[in-house]
This record gives structure tokens, sequence and C-alpha cells, in this order.
């Protein structure tokens, strides 16, 4: 009992902690997208979303396990909510490859780039991540073997999932999904450092002047250092998930449930929180819009107590003086 109200409070701080975060850089890449009107930006902005919706997802399990006694759910209801945690998840991964292509895309074809990815196919494929996001978190509701036989609560994965619907993801998804990561972040470095090599040749050459630096391979590495972290964090958070479901399939006897649901999926589910941490760290246009923001604020603020310190004191010292200085000059002015 005290295990379960434990991990209720742990889901609970972590669920706040994920939707406090990316419900604010969901407002600062809306703020973005007014000002610079740029595509990658919006995919920014649906990775906010979509980790926002897993911290709503999760926090529908904590009353599960703080209740005392654990109170359990119905199995349907409980397959609705997994089956939104796991698409919220889906949609996550997928944003995340999302803008790992479109940062390949930006390197590998930097003047057919705005030609290729123009706003209609960037919500085309927004919309078409979501609709395969949906499948995959709904797909055990159709699938009978992806189905536990018998449910005891409280609500949780495996509860209702079996770990089969984890092997399928592992070989379908995650592991498809990580080598694609690799391909994308070795080309970029590849390409990279080809066109540092080719400018480093050209300043030796004296074809560029001093005064000109060209600013695109600086940004190549910052676009390349940013798909680095996110790939590192998406690698570090899910695969210990993954790995252990894959081995719960092939040894039966083992009974690592509780690894995979208190533990590992927690990490897993971390993510969604290391992902807006990532942006606010490594964009510097974030960074900016957010203490921008934080000025705002600190404003609204300023303005919003001043007026109380003067109705409470301000205005009476100002009388006193006034007529302390017409009492004096009084005389001076008869003589």
């Amino acid at each position: 009992m005290e295990s379960s109200f434990s991990f209720g409070v742990v889901l609970a701080v972590l669920a706040s902690l994920i939707i406090a975060a990316n419900a604010l850089v969901a407002v600062v890449m809306m703020l973005l997208i007014h000002k610079n009107d740029g595509v990658g930006l919006c995919f920014t902005l649906n990775l906010a979303v979509a980790d926002t919706l897993i911290g709503v997802a999760i926090s529908g399990l904590v009353t599960d396990q703080i209740s005392s006694p654990a109170r359990s759910t119905q199995k349907t209801l409980c397959s609705l909510r997994m089956a939104f945690v796991t698409s919220s998840s889906a949609a996550s991964v997928l944003t995340v490859m999302l803008i790992a292509f479109d940062r390949y895309l930006a390197i590998k074809q930097p003047l057919r780039y705005f030609q290729i990815m123009s706003g209609l196919v960037a919500g085309a494929c927004i919309a078409g991540l979501w609709l395969v996001s949906y499948f995959i978190g709904f797909l055990p509701l159709g699938v009978p073997i992806f189905q536990q036989t018998t449910y005891q609560g409280p609500c949780s994965f495996f509860a209702v999932f079996h770990p089969r619907f984890v092997l399928t993801l592992s070989c379908v998804g995650f592991f498809p999904a990580l080598l694609l990561f690799v391909f994308f972040y070795c080309d970029m470095l590849k390409t990279a450092s080809v066109h540092s090599q080719q400018i480093r040749k050209m300043e030796h050459a004296g074809a560029v002047a001093g005064a000109y630096r060209p600013s695109r391979t600086p940004n190549d590495f910052k676009a390349i250092r940013t798909v680095a972290v996110l790939i590192g964090s998406f690698t570090l958070s899910w695969a210990p998930f993954f790995i252990t479901g894959i081995v719960q399939v092939a040894c039966q006897g083992c009974h690592l449930y509780l690894v995979l649901e208190r533990y590992l999926w927690l990490l897993g589910v971390g993510n969604s929180l290391l992902n807006p941490l990532i942006y606010a760290y490594w964009q510097k246009e974030v960074r900016q819009q957010l203490y921008q923001m934080a000025l705002g604020v600190k404003k609204g603020l300023t303005s919003l107590f001043l007026p109380l310190s003067a109705r409470n004191g301000g205005p009476q010292r100002p009388r006193e003086s006034s007529c302390h200085i017409v009492t004096i000059s009084h005389p001076q002015l008869d003589g």
C-alpha cells in the first residue's frame, strides 16, 4: 500500500512538471511562430503539445494509486487511459523523428528546403503523425493477443496490455526509429564536416574576404548538436523499458512487471520532461523569448504592487511636506 501511494505521489509530481514545462514551451513557440513564421517551429510546438498530453494522460492514473484502499478501475476505462498514454507517447517520439528529419533536410537541401517543406507539407506531416499515433495507441483494443486475459487493478500498462505489444512496438517502432536517428545524425555530421572543409579551403585560397565569414557551418553544427541531445535523451529514456519488455516476453518465468511499470515506464515518460528542458537550454531564440516573458511578468507585477504601496502611505507624506513649505513661505511673502 505504501509503495502504491509513493508511486502515485511520484506520478502526480511528474505529471505536474510535464504539463507546466511543456505548456510554457508551447506558449513560447506560438509567440515565436507569430514573429518568425517558421515551419520548424511548428514541429517543436507539436512536440510540446504531445508531451503535454502525456502529462494529462498519466495524471488520470494518480487517483487509482493514492486512494486507500487502492481503487480498481474498470478494465475498459483503464484500457482507454493506457491507449491515450501510448498514443501521446508515440506522437512525441514521431515528432522528435520529424524534427530530426526537418534538420536533416535543411542541411542536405538548403536551397530547396523552403520549397520542399512548405506550410501545407508540414501540416500534412503533423496530421498524418497524429493519425499514426492514435492507431498505434488504440491497436491493442482491437487485437486480442495484445490484451491481458485477466485484469486486476489498480490500472497500469501491463494490467491491460500484454508484453507482446511491447515486443511489437520494439521491433516495428523503437529500434527502426533509433536506427533512423543514427543515420540522420551521422549523415548530417558528415555533410557539415564537408561544408566546413570547403570553407576552410576557400578562406585559405583567399576566395573569401577576411571580414566575411559564412555562418552556415556554425548553424549546421548547432542543429546537429540539438538533434544529438534529442536522440540521446530519447534513447536513454525508452531503451531500458523496451529491452526489459523483450526480456519479459522471452522469459515467461521472469516477473519484471513491477520494474517495468514502477521504474522503467516512468523513465520513458520522463523523456517528456526532458524535451522542453532541452529546447529551453539549447535554443537561443527560446531562451530569449523566455527572458522577454519573464521581463513582462516582472513589469506587470511591479505595476500591480506600486499603486498599492502608494495607497498605503505614499500620498500622505507629500501633503505634510507641502503644508510645511506653505507655512514657512508665508512670512517671506508678507515681509
